[in-house]
């Protein structure tokens, strides 16, 4: 029994933006913007120099160089995968679940959105041949599959693909001559960076990969929209570069300058950028865990998180105690959730998992954002940031809800 008043429950409009950090921006970041507020030209579409040459450093040190024209800039992510859908043209593959924003964009340009299942040890990935079977039954029934969209680290489960299953699926992807995109977003954002490995698709098959970052999930701030794009160093991706920055221009998806002049700083990765950076990531996996351990302690099942600032719960095994709430689908517990929370809860159909299933991301920021500018800041150097008292607070409620539905879940009327 799905709900069908479209008020505050659009696809797109009302769709989860990326999560949060709940934190103010860093003073240094923040100065370079006011410092660059008075310039009043256009930046080029694509990147100012600076700006460019400033991702290529990020990818470098990452093991993944790129030379210059092989690079570009958009005022977000969801703007270059729009560009991208554009020029490749054909149906897309997606995991199931994957980020609220990639479906939206191939179905705006009217291209079919073909979700593919995910192992059971991370989202983010294909299974591969859940991805074999998928190409082979879309091309059987007349449709043309080119690009597939996949993230090592991802959103919504929060979890890293396995290097060995990510070549698997990288494999498949390239029999059936797909193309990739491969969103790196959160790949800076690993909790346990010694522990976890990440490779990206780009240095497994870089002559059918585009890498695309949005520099809100670890550089700026989400209101500061800036992403960058790194394509093939072949002949074929000279010119999907190029198609790219004809979409972007007929777009006039340009980099705000000031937030160019942030973005290249912080592609820089001075020491104050890196140290804040890995402040915050320390901050959210330590509430991740304890929003991990409050949800599966209260009966209900989730991945552990291993990077970014949110995770994915299935409240299936609570269905009979949410259903004593009015609660029977994706959307109901979403309206559920965010009403006893008091804090963004979206649905896992948002994510294109099915609507009957009770599925949900949480995201950590909202812990954070409850206080003062000053009390926010607080958690980068606190001791104990979950024993501060805004945050104490939100992790009670969080913990009381869910042990609220453990309770009812458990009690059985006399017979």
């Amino acid at each position: 029994m799905g709900r069908t008043a479209p008020e505050g429950h659009g696809p797109v409009r009302y769709g989860p933006p990326l999560p949060g950090d709940g934190l103010p921006p860093p003073a240094e970041l923040s100065g370079v913007l006011a410092a660059a507020a008075g310039r009043a030209r256009d930046e080029p579409v694509g990147g100012a120099p600076a700006l460019l040459d400033a991702a290529q450093g990020y990818w470098a040190r990452r093991g993944l160089p790129v030379g210059p024209g092989r690079v570009t800039a958009a005022p977000g992510a969801n703007a270059l995968l729009l560009a991208l859908t554009a020029v490749l043209g054909g149906d897309v593959l997606v995991p199931r679940p994957c980020a609220a924003w990639w479906a939206p964009y191939a179905r705006l340009l009217g291209r079919p959105v073909f979700h593919v299942a995910t192992p059971a040890e991370c989202g983010g990935v294909p299974d591969p041949y859940a991805l074999l079977e998928t190409v082979r039954r879309v091309r059987a029934e007349g449709g043309d599959p080119r690009l597939l969209v996949l993230s090592v680290a991802d959103d919504p489960t929060g979890t890293v693909a396995p290097p060995e299953l990510l070549h698997e699926t990288v494999e498949a992807a390239a029999d059936e001559d797909l193309h990739l995109v491969s969103d790196e977003t959160w790949r800076d954002t690993l909790h346990d960076p010694h522990d976890t490995v990440l490779l990206s698709p780009a240095e497994m098959l870089p002559e059918r990969v585009t890498v695309v970052t949005d520099l809100a999930g670890a550089l700026l701030p989400p209101g500061w929209p800036a992403a960058i794009a790194r394509f093939p160093a072949t002949a074929a991706g000279d010119g999907l570069h190029a198609r790219v920055l004809d979409v972007l221009t007929a777009l006039g998806a340009r980099v705000a300058a000031p937030v160019a002049a942030a973005a290249a700083y912080a592609l820089a990765e001075p020491e104050p950028v890196t140290a804040r950076r890995s402040a915050a990531v320390r901050l959210h996996a330590r509430l991740a865990a304890a929003v991990h351990a409050g949800v599966v302690t209260a009966g209900a099942t989730a991945r552990p998180p291993q990077a970014g600032r949110h995770l994915y719960a299935d409240l299936g095994p609570l269905r009979d105690a949410l259903a004593a709430q009015g609660v029977g689908d994706a959307q109901e517990l979403e309206d559920f959730l965010t009403a006893r929370l008091g804090m963004p809860a979206p649905g896992g159909h948002r994510f294109g998992d099915d609507l009957a299933a009770l599925r949900v991301r949480l995201s950590t920021g909202p812990l954070v954002d409850g206080g003062t500018d000053e009390q926010r800041a607080e958690c980068l150097d606190a001791p104990d940031p979950l024993e501060l008292p805004h945050v104490h607070r939100a992790l009670i409620t969080l913990k009381s809800v869910f042990d609220d539905l453990r309770d009812a879940q458990r009690w059985e009327p006399p017979r």
